[in-house]
Parts: C-alpha cells; structure tokens; sequence
C-alpha cells in the first residue's frame, strides 16, 4: 500500500513539472537558441561578405582596364592613384593596389592588381569576429596596336585630280588633324586610262613636307625608249598605252610617308575627287567606304562590303606591308580592284599603345 501511494506522488509530481509556467525552463531554452541564432547571424555575415567581393572585383576589373588607357609614358604611382580612384568611384570597398605592370618585347602589356577590405561583422561579433577580410584579383592582358604607319604610292591613275587625306584624332580630342595628304594631276596626254604626276606629304600643324613624288610619262613606245631612265621599266596597259613612272623619295633613302599614329584615338582615310560622283570618299563612311579595296598582295585585293566602316587601326598590317586601293568614283561598284584608281602599299609598326580596344580581361 506504501509503495502504491509513493508511486502516485512521483506521478503527481512529475505532472506539476511538466505543467509548471514560473520560468524554470528558460535557462534551457536560451542553451538551445544561441546556436541557431548564431548559425543565422554567420550565414547572413557570409552572404554579405559573397556580395561584397563581387562588387569588390567587379569594381577592381572596371578600375584595372581604365589605367591601360592613360598615356605610355605614366608613371607607376599616378597609375596606383587612378587604380585607386576608379575603384573607389565604382564602388569598390577598401584598398585598391596595382601589383604589376610588364611590357614584353613584342609590346604586349599585363596589369595586375588586388583590393582587400576588412569587411564589418554584424552577427559574428558574438563569437568575437570583428570583421573579416575580403580580398580580389584582376588581371588584364593589351595586345600590341598600331603606333606608326607608312604609305608609298605604287600607281594612280585617271583624268580626274583627286587628293588623298589621312586624318587622326588624338585621344581626347574631338577634332581630326591632316596627318598625310597624297595629290594627283593629270599629264593630259589623252591615253584611256591617264597617267600623271602624284606627290606624297606628311602634315605636321602648318607644316607639309613632301617625301615622294611619282612622275609617269606618257607617249609612243620608240620615243619612251630614248627617254625612260636606267632601272625603270615601260609598262604597257590593258588599253596598249606605253608608260614609265619615276619614283623619287625625300631623302633618297626614305621609305615613303612614315607618320607617327601612338597618339591616335581615331584613324579614317579620305578621298577629293571634285570631278568625281561621289565627290567625297570615306574609310569611315559607310556609304562611300565601298570603294576602297584591302589585300595581302598586289593582286589579291577586296572591295570593302557595302555599308561597313574600316577601321584603319586593323586594316593597316603590323610588321609586313599591306595593299590598298581605290575607286575615284569613274566607275560604279562593286567592280574588280582592277578598276581602281589609286594603289599604295602600308605597312604598321605595332606596340604597346593606350587605345582600349586590345584590352582584355585574364583574371
């Protein structure tokens, strides 16, 4: 009987346990939340610090490419400030530091730099994580462009007088500047297909300094033959017109017109013709650029597509020579090269320039 009544108290007991209210059992609860509220705080500390490295590296990419575009000849540390300030300015967090810049003997520029930031902990701080550090790299590869270029007249031809301008931009103007102006004159003679004299200058401001000239002439072979100079030859043309020309360069040792484009933002080629239909051609122009033809060789020139722009910068070769020519607008296009006009041979320098367009990320 003792033992049964025993048994009820514990039952009883046991049961007040279970049904009390008085706030005994918060001291466990609280146990068993820490860690689930610490387990939330650390993983909203985390996704905050994910979306803080990728602002972090997207603002450092955007910063890293802008410095490939300041002039050649910057120094390192006003390379560092404008890392710096462009990072800052897209929204980069902490410090920007521009750990590298090579130039290889093929002129092929690499950037590198990282950014680091200690970012504030909102949650972690409970388990005394003050902050944690953030960290990016990027890194950026500039193909070597276009710095010099060189024009030689090979043959033009027609009754029409036509000029050839090459124009440039510098960075961060807004206005072309004449680099190159290649004129032409007709002889008169009255052959179908018209030679003349064509003379070659490079245009620095005010100054124009001639550095070619080509001289054709014209008449029967017999009287060609009496006159033509040692080393040159008489051609004849698909007409049956008899004609040398005589190429002169200033100095004799000179190379045609070499003209400095490092600091170009901008190229474009244009064609005079005021006799012609249409009376002004341009490289940039997609309406007019179609009349310009491009090749590997002499005789492997194409036509440039309708409506396109040319960009000089990738139209003229870096370390071997080109072909160009043009249609002055006698003939309507398409047309084979052979109709063409004026031919000149160009041929690049390339190295390491400011121009974006052969920047690329490889970080």
């Amino acid at each position: 009987m003792l033992s049964f009544v025993r048994k009820l108290r514990l039952t009883a007991a046991a049961r007040q346990f279970l049904a009390c209210r008085d706030g005994s059992i918060m001291p466990m609860m609280v146990l068993l939340t820490i860690p689930l509220v610490a387990a939330i705080g650390f993983s909203v500390d985390y996704t905050s610090a994910v979306t803080t490295r990728s602002d972090m590296q997207n603002a450092l990419d955007a910063a890293i490419i802008s410095i490939t575009t300041m002039p050649t000849t910057t120094a390192l540390a006003d390379r560092q400030t404008a890392l710096q300030q462009a990072y800052a300015a897209n929204g980069g967090q902490g410090t920007a530091t521009l750990t590298g810049v090579t130039v290889d003997a093929f002129g092929t520029a690499t950037f590198t730099a990282t950014a680091s930031y200690p970012m504030p902990t909102s949650f972690m701080q409970v388990a005394r994580i003050d902050t944690v550090q953030v960290g990016v790299g990027s890194a950026v590869r500039k193909t070597p462009a276009l710095v010099q270029t060189t024009f030689k007249v090979t043959k033009v031809s027609g009754y029409w007088a036509k000029t050839m301008t090459l124009w440039g931009t510098k960075f961060g103007d807004t206005t072309p500047q004449k680099l190159m102006t290649i004129g032409y004159s007709y002889n008169g003679y009255g052959d179908p297909k018209g030679y003349g004299t064509t003379t070659v200058n490079t245009v620095n401001g005010a100054t124009s300094t001639t550095v070619q000239k080509q001289a054709c002439t014209t008449g029967a072979l017999k009287t060609l033959q009496k006159s033509v100079p040692s080393g040159v030859s008489i051609q004849t043309d698909q007409y049956g017109t008899s004609y040398y020309c005589v190429d002169t360069f200033y100095p004799a040792s000179g190379a045609g017109a070499v003209i400095d484009v490092s600091q170009m933002d901008q190229l474009y080629l244009e064609m005079d013709v005021p006799s012609g239909n249409p009376t002004v051609l341009k490289s940039n122009d997609p309406n007019t650029s179609n009349r310009l033809y491009i090749g590997t060789s002499p005789t492997n020139l194409t036509e440039v597509a309708t409506g396109q722009k040319v960009d000089i910068f990738t139209a003229v070769p870096c370390g071997q020579p080109g072909y160009q020519a043009w249609e002055d607008g006698g003939n309507p296009v398409p047309a084979a090269y052979t109709n063409a006009d004026f031919f000149y041979t160009v041929q690049g320098k390339c190295d390491y320039n400011q121009r974006p367009s052969t920047t690329v990320l490889t970080q």
